[in-house]
Parts: C-alpha cells; sequence; structure tokens
C-alpha cells in the first residue's frame, strides 16, 4: 500500500512538472508579445518624427496665433468684427489720409457695427474705433450711434473702456442730447461718484453743463428729498443755505445724507473732480466744528495736490491750511513736496502756496519744501503769471495791485462753524460760493465793493488768518534769512533787461529795487540793491539804437513805466539812474514816450531829487518842452 502510494505521488509530481514545461514556451511568447507590444508605439514614433522635418520659429508663433485666435473665437462673440474694426480703423486715422477715403471707411465701419455698438464698445479696441467715428463722421450718423447707445449709456459708464466713447459722445451732443444724457443720470450721482471710472462720467457732464444742470446735479447729493423731486427748487436758490431755507430742510438730515455721500468718496481717495470740490465747501458751510475738523484731517494729506487744480478745490485746499493743526499743516506741506513749481504755476494752486506762506509758522518746512523748491526754478516764477505771485506775498502782502478782489476774498474765507467770533465769516464763505457759481451780478458786485475798500486801504494785512507768529518775522524767516531775497537780488540782476521789458517780471523787479514792503530787505541787503539801481541804470544809459524794430528800455511800453514808478518810489535809485543816464542828455529823452521818465524826476515827492535835477530840467521846461508839474497839478483840479 504504501508503494502504491508513493507511486501515485511520483505520478502526479510528474505530471506537474510536464505542465510546467508546456505552459512555459507560451507563457515566455505572451510576455515577450506584450513586451514589443510596448516598444513598438515608441519606435513607430520615433520613426514618425524622424520623417516630420522641425518647426520654424516663424511657423510655431502662426500655429500659437492661430490657436490664440480659436480661443478668442470661442470666448468673444464679436472677435472677427473687431478684427475687421481694427484692419479699418489702421486706415481711417492716418493723417495723411484724404477725407473723401476716410470718411467711406468711417461709414463702413458703422453699417458693420450698426445693432451691435453697445456689445461690442466693452472692448478697447472697438472703443477707439468708434471714438475715431464719432470724431471723423457726419453729423447724422453721430446722431444715430448716440440714439443706440443712449439706453446703455448707465452701463457703459462703469467700462474702463467705453467710458472714453462716453465723454467723446458728450463732447460732440447737441443742447437736447446733454440734457437727455444729465436726465439719466438722476438718481445716479452719487453711486457713479463712488466708482473710479464712473465719476469720471459725471465730471465730464458737469463741466460741459449749464448752471441749471449743475444745480440738478448737486441737487442729488445734498439731500433725498431733492433726490426725489429735484423741480422743487429753482435757479435763483444756487447755494445749499437758501435752498434749506426755502424747503425748511432740517440741517441733521442733510448733514447725515451729505456725510454718507461723501465718506466713502473720500475713503476711495476719488478727489480730483470739480463736482465733490463744490460739495464740500457747501458742507463747510453748514456742518458742525467736529464734522468739519474730521473732514479737514482727511484731506490733510498728499490728496490735498490733487484738488487744488481747481478753483473750489484751492478754496478747500486754503480752508484745510488755514483751520488744519500744526501736524495737519506740516502733511499738506510734505506733500507738496516734488510738486511745487507745477503748483505754482497754476492759476488756482499758487494760491494754496500764498495762503501757506501767510499762515504757517513752521518757517524751516516751508523753506526746506516749498522756498527750496522755488529757488531751483526762480528765474522762471519770476516770469511766469502764476508763478510770481507767491514770491509777491513775502515781498508785497495782500495788494491789490497784483491780487484781484477774488483772490483777496479767496484768502479771507473762513469757515462759520470754527470761527464762532468771525460774524462776517459765514457771509464770507457763502459769498465766494456764489462767486464760483457763475453769478456775475454778485460777483461784480464784490469786485466793486472790494475797490471802494482799496481806495481808502491799498493793503488789507489781515485779509488771512495768521499764525502766533508775527507777519512781519515771518515774512524775514521766509524772505531774508531763508536767502530767497539773494537769489532774487541775482536773478533781478542778471536777468535785468528782460524783466524790464516784461509784463510780470518788472512787478518783481519794482518791489526788489525798492526794498519789499516796510523796507523788509533794505537793512540787510543794501549793497545788493544798490548793485540792482546801477544795472538798470547801465542799461537806461545806453545810447538809442540804429535799428529802429529794437526800442530802448527808456522806450519800450513795460520798462518805462517801472522805471518811472522807481523813480518817484525809490529816491536812491533816482538819483543813480540821473548820474547815470540823464545827466547832461535830457534834452535827448525829454521828446516822445521817454518825456514822462524826465518829468518823473520833477514829480519826485523827495526834494534832494527835484533839487538835484532842478538846474538842467528847468531850462526845459521855460522853453516849453516839459510841463511843469504844479501846472499838471492845477489843471487835473
Amino acid at each position: 500500500m504504501a508503494a502504491k502510494k508513493q507511486d501515485a505521488g511520483n505520478t502526479k509530481k510528474r505530471k506537474r512538472l510536464d505542465n510546467k514545461t508546456h505552459e512555459s514556451p507560451s507563457k515566455s511568447k505572451t510576455s515577450n508579445l506584450a513586451v514589443s507590444k510596448k516598444h513598438k508605439p515608441h519606435s513607430v514614433a520615433k520613426d514618425k518624427k524622424q520623417q516630420m522635418p522641425p518647426l520654424t520659429g516663424r511657423e510655431r508663433r502662426i500655429h500659437a496665433k492661430e490657436l490664440a485666435d480659436a480661443r478668442k473665437k470661442k470666448r468673444r462673440r464679436h472677435y472677427t468684427l473687431e478684427q475687421e474694426l481694427a484692419r479699418l480703423w489702421e486706415k481711417m486715422r492716418r493723417h495723411e489720409i484724404a477725407k473723401e477715403d476716410r470718411a467711406k471707411l468711417v461709414t463702413e465701419a458703422l453699417q458693420k457695427m450698426k445693432g451691435k455698438i453697445s456689445e461690442i464698445v466693452g472692448s478697447h479696441i472697438s472703443s477707439r474705433v468708434l471714438q475715431t467715428c464719432v470724431k471723423h463722421c457726419s453729423q447724422a450718423e453721430r446722431d444715430t450711434v448716440f440714439e443706440e447707445l443712449s439706453p446703455h449709456f448707465l452701463n457703459l459708464a462703469y467700462n474702463a473702456y467705453a467710458v472714453h466713447l462716453v465723454k467723446k459722445m458728450l463732447d460732440n451732443a447737441s443742447k437736447k442730447q446733454l440734457a437727455g444724457f444729465i436726465s439719466t443720470l438722476h438718481g445716479h450721482v452719487a453711486p457713479l461718484l463712488r466708482h473710479m471710472v464712473g465719476s469720471v462720467v459725471v465730471e465730464h457732464a458737469y463741466e460741459l453743463a449749464n448752471a441749471a444742470q449743475k444745480q440738478e446735479l448737486l441737487l442729488e447729493l445734498y439731500s433725498t428729498e431733492l433726490q426725489l423731486f429735484k423741480d422743487l427748487v429753482s435757479l435763483k436758490e444756487s447755494r445749499l443755505l437758501d435752498v434749506m431755507s426755502k424747503l425748511k430742510l432740517q440741517k441733521g438730515s442733510v448733514l447725515r445724507h451729505m456725510t454718507s455721500v461723501i465718506q466713502p468718496i473720500l475713503e476711495k481717495g476719488i478727489v480730483d473732480h470739480s463736482i465733490l470740490h463744490r460739495v464740500l465747501l457747501e458742507y463747510f458751510s453748514i456742518a458742525d466744528k467736529s464734522s468739519v475738523t474730521d473732514i479737514i484731517q482727511q484731506l490733510s494729506s498728499p490728496l490735498i495736490v490733487r484738488m487744488i487744480g481747481t478753483r473750489d478745490g484751492a478754496k478747500i485746499g486754503i480752508l484745510c491750511v488755514k483751520y488744519g493743526n500744526a501736524k495737519e499743516r506740516k502733511k499738506i506741506i510734505k506733500g507738496l513736496k516734488g510738486h511745487v513749481d507745477k503748483t505754482a504755476y497754476h492759476q488756482y494752486g499758487c494760491m494754496v502756496l500764498v495762503c501757506i506762506l501767510s499762515v504757517v509758522d513752521d518757517t524751516k518746512l516751508i523753506t526746506k519744501e516749498i522756498i527750496r523748491g522755488f529757488q531751483s526754478v526762480l528765474k522762471e516764477l519770476v516770469l511766469d503769471k502764476n508763478g510770481r505771485r507767491p514770491l509777491l506775498q513775502l515781498l508785497h502782502p495782500n495788494s491789490s495791485r497784483y491780487f484781484s478782489p477774488d483772490d483777496l476774498a479767496t484768502l479771507s474765507l473762513s469757515i462759520p462753524s470754527l470761527s464762532p467770533k468771525d460774524q462776517s465769516g459765514e457771509s464770507s464763505l457763502t459769498e465766494t460760493i456764489k462767486v464760483s457759481l457763475g453769478d456775475e451780478e454778485s460777483k461784480e458786485d464784490m469786485a466793486v465793493d472790494e475797490v471802494n475798500k482799496d481806495k481808502t486801504s491799498v493793503d488789507d494785512s489781515d485779509l488771512a488768518e495768521s499764525g502766533k507768529k508775527d507777519p512781519l518775522v515771518r515774512r524775514q524767516e521766509l524772505l531774508i534769512k531763508s536767502g530767497l531775497a539773494d537769489s532774487l537780488l541775482d536773478v533781478c540782476i542778471e536777468s535785468v533787461e528782460e524783466l524790464l521789458r516784461s509784463n510780470f517780471g518788472k512787478e518783481i523787479l519794482y518791489e526788489v529795487a525798492t526794498g519789499g514792503s516796510d523796507g523788509i530787505m533794505l537793512p540787510t541787503l543794501d549793497d545788493k540793491i544798490n548793485s540792482l539801481h546801477n544795472a538798470v541804470a547801465s542799461l537806461a544809459a545806453m545810447p538809442k539804437p540804429a535799428d529802429s524794430q529794437e526800442e530802448h528800455v527808456l522806450e519800450n511800453f513795460h520798462s518805462s513805466r517801472t522805471i518811472r514808478k522807481l523813480i518817484l518810489d525809490c529816491p536812491n535809485f533816482a538819483s543813480t539812474l540821473w548820474e547815470k543816464a540823464f545827466k547832461g542828455k535830457s534834452e535827448l529823452w525829454a521828446h516822445g514816450h521817454s518825456c514822462k521818465i524826465v518829468s518823473a524826476f520833477l514829480e519826485s515827492p523827495d526834494l534832494k531829487v527835484q533839487k538835484l535835477v532842478k538846474k538842467e530840467l528847468q531850462p526845459l521846461i521855460d522853453r516849453g518842452i516839459l510841463k511843469n508839474p504844479k501846472h499838471k497839478e492845477q489843471e487835473s483840479q
């Protein structure tokens, strides 16, 4: 039995071995096939790569562009149309193209866009094409585009590309179309002003609007009632105080509404627009002390530089300087760093600099940030209409000779809630607001009043609220100690002829030559002032030019009047000029335009000057060449 079991076990082992030997070839074959299958595609790919030639750089770029175009076509519905318009635009925007050819291209482009303008105007390409079309198309085509876009203007106002087309449409809009556009803004002015792009549209419409339309836009920002019922107020009530008194609006509700409008705009830093500056001025006229202080604190930063480019913005800047504390004033002055020259050249910005020089006590900071900026472009400032104003404020403060009544009113502007002792504070602010709103009659009345005041007092040194420091001490520190007066004298001596012949430079030269108001330069800079006198006298002593086209300084319109005024107001200059230029030659200059200068020696209030010239000029009076100044006075009486 055991032998049988052993034989059976051996047979089973042999079967297993046989099976293994039979199976191994097949398995090896399958494994070989799998390996060959794995390696076969790789080898085929290698063969294909060896067969295909490599792409050049240009072919790769073309292929990438085709793929990009395919993606854009899927993503943008009017991509093909935009490409066609771009090709037309490249032709129509050339300068050398004929008007007829451009008109054909514009018409073709507008035909392609018809009915789709509102859909494609959001693209930067289509927006540019449309702007060019609107600029060069006919009025009928322009009206068609306006009608197609009019239902979508509000949505387009928020688009960064479409906003440029909206502005172009407003520039070319008729009065009726502009009125229609402004009416579409009703109820949306405040939200648009809070938007970086939308605010540009509101500001552009505000600039183009007439007085009634401007008021329509402003009233919406004052009160909820006025936002709902815009016809409650007539054009006569242009100021917020008048509106409140007519409609009996509660001051608290108006303040809350205006605060809710103003604060988000200031937090976003959207402070460039004149409509906001108007709203802030009106807000200052009714706001309480804490509200005004908060606004001044927010604006006392580099933001103020972006505001002072408008008339009302400059007034806001002046009020911030006058009523800000030392820390806030410092921020404003530091914010002007790098912008001093541009601000000085600006029509309204220069008045903010005038206020800083008149009010701020920190003369070291002003010298560092502002005076140093002046000195780098001093000659250009002296010859500029606006640039000379801050310099004239230091030389002759608040002079009606150099500042208009409106300028002096702006410098005296005050905030009622921060000036409780000033009875005229509220009227001062509201009068200035009225003037800048365009009330021409009130502007003329104010100008007459200011002129009448100037007759009794030429200078009013109390116009602007000053700091604790004495104004004369402040002027000495800014003008003398800073070295600005020295630099001014150097410029006047080096460019004496150019300044004398200049319409604006002559005023600086006159003030410097006389030593400034109150003789502020005379004790310290006598020698340099005498050098300037000698420079002017040497120029006047030059012989008449042979060429009649070039006028002598004694015959030039601007220089002759300046020299005459210097003779009357500065005895030292008169003596120097007589000795160098007129002694022995007075008869030569006693004829023609220069005779007024010779007569000025006789009209001088200084007896020494009269005595100096009498011996030589008396024969000319006797011969009737010159008139006796006493006879002139009798004739005038």
